[in-house]
């Protein structure tokens, strides 16, 4: 019998200790992964900010501009590259919709972002874009990867239509969590003026012929949950400028937009609840339960190792014992 539990508790240890490894090395890559139908939006506001009157072509300060951005996973799309990839695949439409303090449209930039679902790492496909322009993206964009690391990573710029370094610096407590911290500067840049223009009837066709050019710099600041990859928070300061051309009317450059954006506060905890329960899932098949299977293994095996040398002791003394134990239960003399 006690032979019999010394096996079965070996052959559990080695269950467990075989099962540690495939749970973070096998299960983990396949199963944290970004679902293809994700569907995220972000409400950013810059307070006060300074924009271009596109009537008067006069920059005026306004108490407000809000950036609605939206992630919407396009499954069909994702089935299509994986289908010519072989791999998790997941297609993004992202867009960027800018509001002045009345309601009107500022800007609206379309994306369409395809990535490995797993590794972050961006996936080539027909459809690649920003505003419509085809674009060829390296490094990240919007997500870390998961178990994010202590380092630079190239962050994608949907502006310059480039990917530039985003900086490491440091290790902070936001709200409750332990984030990465990571800075990108963008020097000021020439960059495309977008398709859609807030002005009926004005196209970037006719701006660019008329020898104006638009120009871009920004500060950008994340705060990166590690364990999940996931931005709880992020903040712009960014200032755009038209330069040049007949429109201007002999001015060199006028502010189009120049503003510190922040991530309004619902939206903000949203985030923050959101990426904590997420946080606990990656937790479980990175550590929690490898680790947890490592210890009851180790547990099992030192029981079946003393259940089997109590089982091996010699005859000898198995018989010493029953001499002794009849011995006591003699009878004393009277």
């Amino acid at each position: 019998m006690r032979r019999t539990a010394s096996l079965t508790l070996l052959a559990c240890a080695v269950f467990l200790a075989a099962l540690a490894p495939l749970i973070r090395w096998y299960a983990y890559p396949r199963l944290a992964k970004v679902p293809p139908d994700e569907y995220q939006t972000a409400v950013l506001e810059a307070k006060p900010a300074t924009l271009l009157d596109y009537t008067t072509l006069q920059p005026r300060r306004v108490p407000k501009v809000t950036i609605v951005q939206t992630l919407r996973g396009n499954v069909a799309a994702s089935e299509r590259v994986e289908k010519k990839t072989g791999r998790d695949v997941v297609v993004w439409d992202a867009l960027s919709y800018v509001v002045g303090p009345d309601g009107r449209m500022v800007s609206e930039i379309p994306e369409r972002y395809a990535f490995d679902a797993h590794s972050q790492e961006p996936v080539h496909a027909p459809g690649e874009m920003v505003d419509g322009d085809p674009v060829r993206r390296t490094g990240i964009e919007f997500k870390w990867p998961f178990l994010t690391q202590k380092r630079d990573y190239r962050y994608f710029d949907a502006q310059t239509r480039r990917s530039a370094p985003i900086r490491y610096r440091g290790t902070r407590e936001f709200h409750g969590l332990t984030v990465y911290y990571f800075e990108q500067t963008i020097p000021w840049t020439r960059v495309p003026l977008p398709k859609k223009l807030p002005v009926g009837g004005v196209t970037r066709e006719a701006v660019a012929k008329a020898g104006t050019t638009r120009w871009y710099t920004t500060k950008r600041m994340f705060w990166v949950e590690p364990v999940t990859g996931a931005p709880v928070n992020g903040e712009e300061i960014h200032r755009e400028e038209l330069r040049g051309g007949a429109i201007l009317g002999g001015r060199d450059r006028v502010t189009a937009f120049s503003g510190h954006i922040r991530m309004r506060a619902d939206y903000l905890r949203y985030t923050v609840d959101l990426v904590t329960t997420q946080r606990r899932l990656v937790l479980l098949l990175t550590r929690w339960l490898p680790w947890g299977c490592t210890a009851l293994g180790g547990t099992l095996l030192v029981a079946a190792l003393l259940l089997e040398a109590r089982g091996r002791r010699p005859a000898t003394e198995d018989a010493a014992d029953r001499a002794r134990l009849a011995t006591e239960r003699l009878p004393a003399p009277s």
